[in-house]
């Protein structure tokens, strides 16, 4: 029978508890979001929403194709003008989604001879990026620039060192100023995935590279996600505008995709001018991150320190982090679950968004109900 090896794989998941389910979120839900990636509160803000519709009204549902066809308007212009100004880039380009940015960065970078030299913790937009790189791919222990220096060392010709800035299972920061100095050693370029950096790291939430002083060098390349600080949806890649042309001409996330809709891109600028303005908003996250998880410590619970606005708690088992999750839900309080394989190192957690915009008493009762229903 077609497809009959699918039923033997759910049957595998069903008994290492590992089933994913969708689960629709009515517009008006009572429940306390400490899950969701909306790090500065900004995506149902009055500015974000109404920047959205009127994208729509004057530009329509759609980009309408491609953005070297039809997909490119003003707005798109507009938007990456001002990302690479806030970020402190040279120029930037937008895409449909963080992982097309990310798969077009990786990809048209290493081109066949070349080495990329990768994270073990790398989000799968980054390994997919690898994946369909002509490069060969090199593993290299996770925040360890002295294996990315011994990677390096082994080969001769182009190379690229690939890393999330703020990696997402555990919020730890990677050390952005030695991979640089790594890579520079062996005229390798440096690819960051600021993903959940953008908005809550640097000088107003500029961006972990802009924090790490590399923002605007000619060997780094950053993309950014316009769906977690920015509130909206769709992705970028920031660099050498030397860069940004080649990925014009060469990214096929980019060419054969359609652009991003007018109502996420007008959304992600009326978000990103309002972070301008705001820019406590960035200190705000970081600081409600330091109190969930110097609450939860406090408790007795495994949580690890976080280094930008993702608070990591360690469970027992995968069959215990979903039952502790739900358990989280039915007391009000949504928290995210994160399981193997998402995982790469096995471990189960649930994870927790410092948003922005969370009160003291609402960073309270998440601390109480966690603690109260811990398996």
């Amino acid at each position: 029978m077609a497809f009959g090896w699918i039923d033997e794989q759910a049957e595998l998941r069903g008994r290492a508890g590992l089933v994913r389910t969708l689960r629709p979120r009515p517009a008006d839900s009572p429940l306390l979001d400490l899950a969701s990636n909306d790090y500065l509160g900004l995506t149902r803000h009055p500015e974000v929403t109404e920047g959205a519709a009127r994208a729509a009204r004057t530009w329509g549902g759609g980009a309408t194709g491609s953005r070297l066809v039809t997909g490119t308007t003003e707005l798109h212009a507009e938007l990456e003008r001002e990302l690479a100004d806030f970020c402190g880039f040279e120029a930037a380009l937008v895409f449909s989604s963080g992982y097309a940015a990310n798969l077009a960065a990786v990809s048209a970078l290493a081109p066949h001879g070349s080495l990329i030299v990768s994270d073990a913790g790398n989000h799968a937009s980054l390994i997919d990026g690898c994946r369909l790189a002509r490069g060969t791919t090199q593993v290299a222990a996770h925040a360890e620039p002295d294996a990315v220096r011994k990677a390096l060392r082994t080969h001769e010709g182009p190379a690229v060192a690939v890393s999330d800035t703020v990696f997402s299972v555990d919020g730890d920061a990677a050390p952005l100023a030695a991979l640089a100095r790594v890579c520079r050693e062996h005229g390798a370029g440096l690819v960051v995935d600021d993903a959940h950096g953008l908005g809550v790291l640097g000088e107003g939430g500029r961006g972990a590279p802009y924090a790490a002083g590399l923002a605007g060098a000619d060997d780094v390349v950053a993309t950014v996600t316009l769906s977690k600080s920015l509130g909206s949806q769709g992705g970028a890649v920031l660099g050498p505008a030397r860069v940004i042309d080649h990925l014009v001409n060469a990214a096929r996330t980019f060419i054969f995709d359609t652009g991003l809709a007018p109502a996420a891109a007008g959304a992600a600028l009326s978000a990103l001018r309002l972070l301008r303005r705001e820019p406590e908003r960035a200190a705000r996250s970081r600081a409600v991150a330091g109190e969930l998880h110097a609450r939860l410590t406090a408790a007795g619970l495994e949580a690890v320190r976080p280094d930008a606005a993702v608070v990591s708690v360690r469970a027992p088992s995968p069959e215990a982090a979903v039952r502790w999750a739900a358990d989280c839900r039915t007391a009000g309080v949504v928290v995210g679950c994160f399981r193997p394989p998402s995982v790469p190192d096995g471990i189960s957690r649930l994870r927790l968004t410092a948003r922005a915009d969370l009160t003291e008493e609402q960073i309270a009762h998440a601390v109480r109900v966690i603690d109260e229903t811990r398996p």
